[in-house]
């Protein structure tokens, strides 16, 4: 049986993404597009944690994170303009991109379409088949494997609900939050069937972006109340 516990505050109001690295935790901001690292510690007077770097980048409406071959990979899920005037750089309305940036200055390294076209809300790097993203393709209701160099899909496991967002890759599988459903799901790589599952209960937030945490521990984010919350698995 899975436990909670509610580590600290996001340093954004809407914070939709995050991944765990050496350095601490980033967290990305659905609104103003912006990527923050912040120390995992104990939280301060405000309920959050000391904020060492943060970056502008050229996302849009972000909504998913990865750390992998030296950059932060985020998924933007269409333009920015339910929050703010649209930018060049935007994705095309009802499409979704992958921007590979910098973690220092947040330039963008790469830019790819989103598999097959439409929204996107989880991507998760490979580190046991370096190489590639998983990535929520929600046009098709899948979870596709897409090798970076020459970007191409080389796999997909149907998702089992709606509304698939964080990902996290493990040696036997993949989570992926559903966050309508309040689920976190765990998936077969090859077949996409149900490894395991943990069910959020309605008192704590609503899980949005995952992360792995310690040992097979993950954490989530909450975009509506803005907690980063520990799942001990």
């Amino acid at each position: 049986m899975a436990s909670f516990e509610r580590l600290f505050r996001a340093p954004y109001g809407v914070p939709n993404a995050l991944q765990r690295t050496g350095d601490g935790l980033w967290i990305a901001d659905q609104i103003s597009d912006r990527l923050a690292l912040v120390e995992i510690a104990p939280p301060g007077d405000y309920g959050v944690t000391f904020r060492p770097r943060e970056i502008p980048t050229e996302g849009s409406n972000i909504s998913g994170m990865a750390v992998g071959e030296g950059g932060l990979w985020i998924a933007s899920n269409g333009d920015g303009s339910l929050w703010r005037r649209v930018r060049p750089t935007d994705a095309v309305p009802g499409a979704g991109e992958i921007l590979k940036v910098d973690p220092a200055s947040g330039r963008t390294v790469l830019r790819r379409p989103v598999p097959g076209g439409g929204g996107v809300h989880g991507i998760e790097y490979d580190h046991v088949d370096p190489g590639h993203l998983w990535i929520t393709t929600l046009g098709e209701q899948t979870l596709s494997k897409v090798r970076i160099a020459g970007w191409q899909v080389v796999h997909a496991v149907p998702l089992p609900y709606g509304r698939a967002h964080g990902v996290v890759r493990t040696r036997r599988g993949v989570w992926v939050v559903h966050t309508s459903d309040r689920l976190i799901v765990h998936l077969d790589v090859e077949s996409g069937g149900e490894l395991g599952r943990v069910a959020v209960p309605d008192e704590e937030p609503q899980p949005h972006g995952l992360t792995a945490w310690e040992g097979e521990d993950l954490a989530y984010c909450d975009a509506t109340s803005g907690w980063v919350v520990r799942v001990v698995l």
